[in-house]
This record gives structure tokens, C-alpha cells and sequence, in this order.
């Protein structure tokens, strides 16, 4: 195929393909046109909808037009209330959040002020800057504590706040209630305050007494002497609740009521007033078990408080060391700085001078060192002539119970008052004037006065004791004796009885039987009423004879002594007979064995609770005034014992001792055939199987036959003894242990102040050794200045006189003077120095201010001129 023929193919295949671009771009251009139109359709549509509805509106708006003339004005206050109503929300939120934030600093300062009221004691403040604090901070939390209240939701931390302090002001209204409850606690402390721990310790036993006497009164007061008054048989219905017919007459005679005879021996005052009735009234009271088991429970109640007592006592008293600085605490810590009395702050004062007293004498007795061979011997002729009083204070005893035995069986209608009162006077002088002559005697053995307090303590304990057991001993006799008469005067009524009867029958077989009064018929002797009689009678005798030494012994003495010094020929306050001491170790005793005595005649006359509470309020109350009226405080104060168990020991004992004569009484006498609760039995204690097979089903009887048994009581109380053993070893190891690490800690901090002090000399030491480093080293300096400063002065007159020298050879004038003289012409010789770098000149120490260097310059030579 030619050439030009491909040519013309291939153009026409150009312009064929660009006719096909051509016409795709007009079909496109088409296709836009159409579009836009339709678009532009579209547009012109939405433009008629709108152009409607807006002829709509505008119609509406035509038809409401009035309308809405009128409700512009309401649009545009609703507009601006609503404009005003969110403006101020937003301020009032606003203001609410800076309101929150500030009760959240205020709690916050509040919180801290609180902290630090607390925390005020311990703050090393002087007291007029800590007395300033408590009050601002206390004025600032009353001031701003109840705003925290005011905010939205501080309703709930206002009620806490407001609950909080109601209760810390019930809490301390209430301590300060059971505080003014407890019986006589401000008179004990003002007589702590002038006469020492060791007298007050004597009333706080008494007080404590006082609440034990209180229960026993209770138990015997509400369990038998109420019930059998008010439900039991009255007087006259039987003969043991009559006077006999023989002593009508004197029954209210003054010296029969002091001797409690006559009315008050058949009253319920006594054990034979009470019927051996097993039920009484319409209750059913048991009688005869409630006055045995309340007889039984007062002692148990006793062993219980007194065993607790001083275990508590030993628990408080620990083993710390409270004696470490002791002048030391009691001079900076003594004082109470919240006290506003006068009158307390004068009780404050004595209080503090006394405790410097007792720990004066502590510190005194720690260090006396005396001649020990003396002394030993003084305290066995001492010991030596106690034992002799005891020996014959119970020979005594002994003798005048025989000898009132005899006198009862003359009859004591023959014989005086002395004579009928014999033992009980003897008892009670005896126990006033042997702890005087303890006393005496005890001034030979130059004990430590707590020591001393302690052997005069077991001295009259003893004394006290042997005659306490000596009058029952006596007693026992005297109850034998009543027994015997007992057997015949049983004898006799029965054969009273017999003959009355058979008189009666052999007359008429058909007549009434005879009546007669209770106070014609015969009665045994009653041995019961007559142990509680002897009891009674010696408590009281042991009271009066208190109270009048108390009023002879003390307050007259106190007059005589006042009122006749300025007549007399020597100084009586000063010298005899001077005021008396307030004696503890006697009147403590005195307290224990009256307590002894109740406890060992309470069974056999139950009015002995109650007539030791009367005597202990009245003592209170009477030795308060005579120990602040007419004593003086001891001329060697001491400090009593961290806690009374010394006291309590001895009250435990005489509990011990007490409840002996009273068990074996009940144990082994048979009770009287016709007085008292337990008439009718063999022992007393058969009140308890007769309930037991009465009141109880025969199973529990059985149990508590079998638990009864002696083959299981004995190994029981076998194994209590080795339980006690084995705690109290323990205790005693646990005590060991205390004192070794209470060595311990000492000896440690004994070490530790070595250490310390060795550690002080040295920074000591150290200290002067600096200081006369430095004093060397700047005497040092002050010379090498010195020195320098010589130096410098011969150099510049070296150099003068050369000078002069040098223009004398060279018919030169003289050199100038120092404001004539001109620098020459030519530079001399720089001057040589020495540097040394960062560390100063040599010989200088650092921090001192360095000296300017002597300038070596170099002398002109002659030649060059």
C-alpha cells in the first residue's frame, strides 16, 4: 500500500477521534445546561414555598395583628424578668460558690483551733501566752462555728457540731455528778492537804467501811428484820416474842433498854425474836433459809469486796518508778492552774508544802546510816516489852470474864453497874491506852515512820486479837453453861406441862383446855440472844468510850492548851502536854476489829449492821471536826502507802478469824429448843435439806447430796490451794521480772546519761580547742602583719637614703619634695610580685581579709645615669 494513502488514513483517524472528543464535551456541556436549569427550577420552587408561607404568615399575623399590638409590651417584660431573673441566678451561684469556699477555710480554721485547744497542754508555751491562746481560740470557735450552719448543706454539720458539745457537757456534768456523789470527798482532801496521805488514808477506810456496812445493813435490814415485822406473828402471840411475866415491871426501865434488855431483847433486834415458822405471810417467806443464807452471804459478800479490793489496789499501784525527779516534777507540775477559790487554793497550798515534806523525809530515811548494833538491840528490848503488854492485857481479860461468869451466877441484880459492865470496860480501856504505851515504846526502835506505822499496826492487831479471842473463849464457857441450864429448865417445863395436863384431866375430863399467857409460860435461856446481846453491848461500849476520848482527850485538851498558855509557866503548845496527833494506827485498828465484831455477832443480832452504819456516819462526821479542830499534823510526815492493801490484809484476816467462831457455832451447837429461826433441829444447817427435800424435786436433792459428799469437797478445795499456789507463783515470777527489766531500764538510762555526759564533754573539748586554735592563729596573723609592716617601713627608708646618696656623688640637688616630685620620663622597672592563685598569700588563713603585698622594687643602677 502507498505511502501517501497511509498518510490520509491516519489524518482522518486524527480528525474522527477529535469529532468523538468534541462531541462528548458538547454532551457534557448538555448535561451541565440541564442540570443548572434544573437546579434553577428547584431553587425558584423553594423561593414560591417560602414566598407562601410567608403570604400565609403575613396573613395570620394580619388577622392577629391587634392581638399582638397588645402583647409586644408583656413579651418584652417577660424578656427583660426572665433576662434580670437569669442574671441573678448566675450572681447568686456564683455567690454561693465564694460562700462555700470560705465555710470550707473557715471549718478548716475552726478544725485548727480545735487541735490546738487540745493539744494547748502540751505546747512548750509560758502560761500567759497559753492562757491568751485557750481564750482567743475558744472565743474564735464560739464565734464561728455556728456560721458553718448558715451555708447550703452545713444543717448536718451544724446538728453534729451542735450534738458534740451537748455531749462533752453531759459527759462533764456528769463526772462532776459522780464526783459530788461520793460521800465526804471534799473533807478528805482538805485533810490531805494539812495533814498528809497518811491521815487521809484513815478516812478514805472509813468511807470505804461505811459502803460495805451499807450492803450488809440492806441484806439483814430487807431479807429478815422487814419480813418477820411485817409478816411474821406479832408480839404477845407466843412466849418468844413476850416479855416474861417476872420482868414486865423494869422492861422499860432506862438502865434495862441500855443494857438492851426488857422490850428490846424480844424484838427483832435479836436472833430468838424470829419464829421457827417455815413459811410466813401470804408470800410464803421462807424465814428460816433467808436468815441463814443472808447470814451466809454477808460473809461471802465481804471475802468477795475485800479479795477485790486489793487486787484492784495491787493493779493500780504498779511497779513504775514514780520517784525520778522527784523534787523536780513536784516543783514545776505541782500546782493547779485552773483552781478559782481562795479557799481551795489555800488547801492547794498545804497540800504542796506537805508532799515536799514527805518527800524531804523519804529522801532523808534513804540515806541515814546508823550504829547497828544499838539499834538491834533497842528493837529487842522493845519487842521484848510489847509481848509483856500482851501477856497481861489477855491475863486480864481472862480474870474479869471469870470473874463476871460468877457474878452471873449470883445474879447480876446484886452487884453494880461496874461490876455488871466489868468486861466490856476493861476491853474497851484496854484499847485505848496499850496502843499509847505501843507508841512509847515503838519511839526506841527508830523505824521509818511508815515501818513504824506498820509494827504499831500488827502491835494492837495482836493486842486486839488475843482480847477479842480471849472474851470468846469466855463466851464459849458462858454457853456451855446455858446449855446445861437449858436441859434442866426443858426438863422442867416438860414436866410442867405433864403436871397441867393431868390436873387438868383428873378435874373435869369434859372442861376447855386451860389458856395460858405467853408471859406466864416457862422459856429455856436462849444462849443465841444472849451472844448477840454481848456483842451489841460491846460495840456500844467501844463507841462511847471513842467518842468521850475524842471529847476529853483532844478537843478539851486543845482548849486547856489554847486558852491557858499565855498564864502558864512554861510553853504548853510547844511542850507538855501541847495538841495531840491524830493517832492512825489506832483508830485503823479500831475500825478492823469492830467490823470484826460485826461480822461475828450479825448472825445472833441483826440490828449490828445498822447500828455500825449510825456509829461510822457519826464518826465521820465527828473525827472530821476534831482532826481539823483539835490536832496537829505529825512532826515527821510521811507518805502513805501507794495503796491500802496493808489495811485491807489486816481486814482480811480478822474477817478470817471472825467467821471461825461463828461457823463452829453454827456447825456444832445445837440451837435453843424454843427461840430463834432454827428451833426444833439438831444443827442450823438442817434448814437446807429440809428445803432441798421440801421445795425441790428428789434428783436435785440427790445432786446435791452427792456434791456435798466430803470425797468431793476435799479434793476441790485441794485443787483451789494448788490453783492459788500455782498463781501465785506465777504472780511472784511476773513481780521478779518486773523488778529485773525495772533494773534494767535504769541501769540503761543510768548508760545512756554517760553516754550523753561523755558526748557534752567532748563537743566541750572540741569547742575550746577551736577557740584557742583561733585565738593562736590570729595572734598568728597579727604578728606576720606586724612583722610585714616593719619590713616595709625599712625597704622605703633603704630606698630614701640610697637616693640621697646617689644625687650627693653626682652634683644633683637634693630630690624634691613629695609635691614637687615628677615621675621620670622613662618607665622604670615593673615592680615584681608573687601571685598564688585562688589560696590567698602564703601564711594567711582562709576568711581572713588578705594584706597587700610588699612591692619589691628594683633600685636604678648608677651607670645608666
Amino acid at each position: 500500500m502507498p505511502r501517501d494513502s497511509l498518510i490520509t488514513s491516519e489524518n482522518d483517524i486524527d480528525v474522527g477521534l477529535d469529532l468523538a472528543e468534541d462531541e462528548d464535551v458538547l454532551a457534557s456541556e448538555e448535561g451541565h445546561e440541564r442540570e443548572r436549569h434544573r437546579g434553577k427550577r428547584r431553587d425558584g420552587d423553594r423561593e414560591k414555598r417560602k414566598r407562601e408561607k410567608r403570604r400565609r404568615k403575613e396573613a395570620h399575623r394580619a388577622e392577629e395583628g391587634e392581638d399582638e399590638v397588645q402583647t409586644r409590651p408583656e413579651r418584652r417584660e417577660r424578656g427583660k424578668r426572665k433576662r434580670a431573673k437569669n442574671d441573678q441566678e448566675a450572681k447568686g451561684r456564683e455567690k454561693d460558690e465564694a460562700e462555700e469556699q470560705e465555710l470550707e477555710k473557715l471549718k478548716e480554721a475552726v478544725d485548727d483551733r480545735k487541735k490546738l485547744i487540745q493539744g494547748l497542754r502540751g505546747k512548750p508555751f509560758p502560761m500567759k501566752k497559753k492562757l491568751v491562746t485557750l481564750r482567743e481560740s475558744q472565743e474564735f470557735v464560739e464565734k464561728y462555728e455556728g456560721a458553718l450552719g448558715k451555708g447550703k448543706g452545713r444543717k448536718l454539720y451544724a446538728y453534729k457540731v451542735m450534738m458534740t458539745k451537748k455531749w462533752m457537757k453531759f459527759q462533764r456534768d456528769f463526772e462532776n455528778f459522780k464526783t459530788a456523789c461520793i460521800p465526804w470527798e471534799m473533807k478528805i482532801k482538805e485533810i490531805e492537804s494539812h495533814f498528809g496521805s497518811s491521815v487521809a488514808s484513815y478516812f478514805i477506810f472509813l468511807r470505804w467501811m461505811y459502803g460495805i456496812n451499807m450492803i450488809l445493813f440492806g441484806l439483814t435490814f430487807g431479807l429478815v428484820m422487814v419480813p418477820e415485822a411485817l409478816m411474821g406473828r406479832p408480839y404477845g402471840s407466843m412466849p418468844r416474842k413476850t416479855v416474861p411475866r417476872g420482868e414486865e415491871a423494869s422492861a422499860m426501865d432506862f438502865a434495862v433498854l441500855w443494857d438492851f434488855g426488857g422490850y428490846a431483847q424480844y424484838s427483832v433486834l435479836f436472833y430468838g425474836f424470829y419464829n421457827n415458822q417455815r413459811a410466813i405471810g401470804w408470800l410464803k417467806f421462807r424465814m428460816p433459809l433467808s436468815y441463814f443464807l443472808v447470814g451466809v452471804g454477808t460473809v461471802a459478800y465481804s471475802y468477795m469486796v475485800v479479795i477485790r479490793t486489793m487486787a484492784r489496789n495491787a493493779n493500780e499501784s504498779g511497779v513504775g518508778d514514780d520517784n525520778s525527779f522527784n523534787f523536780s516534777w513536784k516543783m514545776f507540775t505541782s500546782w493547779d492552774y485552773l483552781i478559782g477559790n481562795p479557799e481551795t487554793a489555800d488547801n492547794k497550798f498545804a497540800s504542796i508544802t506537805t508532799s515536799f515534806k514527805e518527800a524531804i523525809l523519804e529522801e532523808q530515811e534513804s540515806h541515814k546510816d546508823d550504829n547497828i548494833h544499838l539499834t538491834r538491840f533497842l528493837r529487842v528490848l522493845a519487842n521484848f516489852l510489847v509481848l509483856c503488854c500482851l501477856a497481861g492485857s489477855g491475863y486480864l481479860i481472862y480474870f474479869v470474864v471469870r470473874r463476871s461468869q460468877k457474878f452471873a451466877l449470883d445474879g447480876l441484880e446484886n452487884h453494880t453497874w461496874w461490876e455488871r459492865n466489868e468486861v466490856n470496860m476493861v476491853m474497851s480501856l484496854l484499847g485505848m491506852f496499850c496502843p499509847m504505851l505501843f507508841d512509847v515504846i515503838s519511839a526506841l526502835e527508830n523505824y521509818h515512820p511508815r515501818v513504824a506505822l506498820q509494827w504499831q499496826l500488827g502491835r494492837i492487831f495482836a493486842l486486839f486479837l488475843g482480847n477479842l479471842y480471849t472474851f470468846i473463849i469466855a463466851l464459849m464457857d458462858e454457853i456451855n453453861l446455858k446449855r446445861e441450864e437449858e436441859k434442866i429448865i426443858k426438863f422442867n417445863i416438860t414436866m410442867w406441862e405433864v403436871s397441867l395436863y393431868n390436873g387438868t384431866v383428873s378435874e373435869n375430863s369434859t372442861a376447855p383446855s386451860i389458856t395460858i399467857h405467853p408471859a406466864d409460860v416457862p422459856r429455856g435461856p436462849c444462849w443465841e440472844t444472849m451472844v448477840g446481846q454481848e456483842f451489841v453491848r460491846l460495840i456500844i461500849s467501844d463507841t462511847m468510850t471513842t467518842y468521850i476520848t475524842l471529847l476529853i482527850g483532844d478537843f478539851l485538851r486543845a482548849v486547856l492548851v489554847r486558852f491557858l498558855n499565855y498564864c502558864w509557866c512554861w510553853d504548853l503548845e510547844a511542850g507538855f502536854p501541847s495538841y495531840s496527833e491524830f493517832d492512825v494506827s489506832g483508830n485503823v485498828l479500831g475500825l478492823i476489829f469492830n467490823q470484826g465484831m460485826i461480822w461475828m455477832g450479825a448472825f445472833y443480832a441483826p440490828c449490828l449492821p445498822a447500828l455500825n452504819v449510825l456509829r461510822l456516819h457519826v464518826s465521820m462526821y465527828l473525827q472530821c471536826w476534831a482532826v481539823m479542830c483539835c490536832n496537829v499534823p505529825q512532826e515527821r510526815v510521811f507518805k502513805a502507802s501507794g495503796s491500802n492493801n496493808f489495811y485491807m490484809a489486816m481486814l482480811l484476816v480478822i474477817l478470817f478469824l471472825s467467821t471461825l467462831p461463828a461457823i463452829y457455832t453454827i456447825v456444832t451447837i445445837p440451837p435453843s429448843f424454843d427461840c430463834g429461826p432454827f428451833s426444833g433441829k439438831n444443827r442450823m444447817f438442817d434448814v437446807i435439806h429440809e428445803t432441798l427435800e421440801s421445795d425441790f424435786p428428789a434428783w436435785f436433792s440427790k445432786v446435791f447430796s452427792y456434791a456435798s459428799n466430803p470425797g468431793l469437797v476435799l479434793p476441790f478445795i485441794l485443787l483451789m490451794v494448788l490453783a492459788i499456789y500455782y498463781l501465785q507463783s506465777t504472780s511472784k515470777s511476773y513481780r521478779e521480772a518486773n523488778v529485773e527489766l525495772k533494773k534494767k531500764l535504769q541501769t540503761q538510762n543510768e548508760e545512756n546519761k554517760r553516754k550523753n555526759k561523755r558526748a557534752a564533754l567532748k563537743a566541750q573539748m572540741d569547742l575550746e580547742e577551736a577557740r584557742k586554735t583561733a585565738s593562736q592563729t590570729a595572734e598568728q596573723q597579727k604578728n606576720n602583719n606586724a612583722s610585714l609592716q616593719d619590713q616595709e617601713a625599712d625597704e622605703e627608708e633603704d630606698f630614701s637614703s640610697s637616693q640621697r646618696l646617689n644625687h650627693g656623688k653626682n652634683g644633683h640637688h637634693p630630690p624634691p619634695t613629695a609635691g614637687d616630685r615628677q615621675l621620670p620620663a622613662s618607665r622604670a622597672p615593673a615592680p615584681r610580685t608573687y601571685h598564688h592563685g585562688n589560696h590567698g598569700a602564703p601564711g594567711y588563713l582562709p576568711g581572713f581579709s588578705r594584706q597587700s603585698e610588699p612591692r619589691m622594687c628594683r633600685v636604678p643602677s648608677l651607670q645608666r645615669h
